[in-house]
């Protein structure tokens, strides 16, 4: 079965969610086009996420794809978050910031009832998911509405796992993709290869569609990846320039640098690792450091010191993600950007 025929969409680009640089605009966009455009809900409250859907259906017919994490919300542990500050404090005293008044919330939470009782006004037709997948009553919930489910692999061992809990298709996440990796059954780093080397795996090995996610930013990129025996692709990096996206300014120039050439697995951001564009703070604690708490903890701290560079027109302690193949990056529509990646405008 191809992916157009499973989600009901014309092309076989489905738009990566992006928590942080996209609101439901860019997923209108690509849905419009025939692509499957994605909503990023990690971040979001339930109010917030009702306020999102309600704009988005109120915009396109067409399918879409909603997405949460699924992530194990870790303990919270006052001596490593004490270490963490600590590693930081050359920085709050660089920019006057006083530790004390940081807050500790974390910012990003798993799937709850509480997000499925929102989408259960509005029945999305495709619910995606990043590190794992939810309990089964909530997938219960998504099927009972003829949702379809996603989920991400970047191993084997995890594809035959989703295929086990009746996923409808994989997403073959590889080393070379921008943001966090959706690693669940182990967090060795030393597991992760590359988009090419890892769909023709799954391929092997599972029956349901396979998407493969990294390094793909044109046309041919989607081919090839096709060739090896995807049903389509994911794409995010390419879509970071385009008017519907929020990409900051910061993050924006930095795409469009020499910098975007040079990209590295961190955990400096969220505590979990991401792939971005190497900035000031990861070249000075090293990408990963060994201080930050775990997903999502880490991202309390930084962020006054984001809030305070990118106020000064900085990068330095932004998020810059990027997958390691920035170069289909384009300031043109995303409908046009879409319908390049599908070869409908060669």
């Amino acid at each position: 079965m191809t992916i157009q025929t499973l989600f009901g969409i014309d092309l076989p680009i489905i738009q990566a969610p992006m928590a942080g640089v996209q609101g439901y605009e860019l997923a209108v966009a690509v849905s419009n086009a025939g692509g499957l455009g994605s909503l990023p809900c990690a971040m979001l409250s339930p109010e917030g996420l009702r306020e999102e859907l309600l704009a988005l259906t109120s915009q396109t017919s067409r399918p879409y794809n909603v997405n949460f994490f699924c992530h194990t919300p870790p303990e919270p542990d006052a001596e490593a978050e004490r270490q963490w500050r600590k590693t930081l404090a050359p920085y709050f005293e660089e920019f006057g910031i006083d530790a004390s008044t940081i807050s500790s919330q974390a910012g990003r939470a798993p799937f709850s009832a509480e997000m499925a009782d929102v989408l259960a006004e509005f029945k999305p037709p495709v619910v995606s998911f990043h590190f794992g997948l939810p309990a089964p009553e909530l997938m219960d919930r998504i099927r009972g509405w003829g949702g379809k489910i996603l989920s991400t692999a970047t191993t084997m061992d995890e594809a035959l796992w989703l295929e086990a809990q009746g996923v409808d298709a994989i997403i073959a996440q590889g080393l070379e993709a921008g943001g966090h990796r959706g690693f669940f059954l182990s967090h060795d780093l030393n597991t992760q290869i590359g988009t090419f080397a890892l769909i023709p795996q799954l391929v092997d090995v599972v029956k349901v569609p396979v998407i493969a996610a990294g390094g793909i930013a044109d046309a041919q990129g989607v081919q090839a990846a096709m060739a090896l025996g995807a049903g389509g692709a994911q794409i995010g990096t390419a879509y970071l320039l385009c008017p519907e996206a929020q990409t900051k300014p910061v993050h924006r120039v930095a795409l469009k640098s020499k910098a975007s050439r040079v990209t590295a697995l961190t955990n400096l951001f969220s505590g979990g690792a991401a792939r971005g564009i190497i900035n000031r703070v990861m070249r000075e604690l090293g990408p990963m450091n060994g201080t930050a708490p775990a997903f999502p903890l880490a991202s309390a701290a930084i962020a006054p010191l984001r809030a305070k560079a990118e106020s000064e027109g900085s990068g330095d302690f932004s998020p810059l993600w990027s997958g390691q193949n920035a170069s289909g990056c384009k300031e043109v529509s995303a409908a046009n950007l879409t319908r390049e990646l599908a070869g409908m405008d060669e």
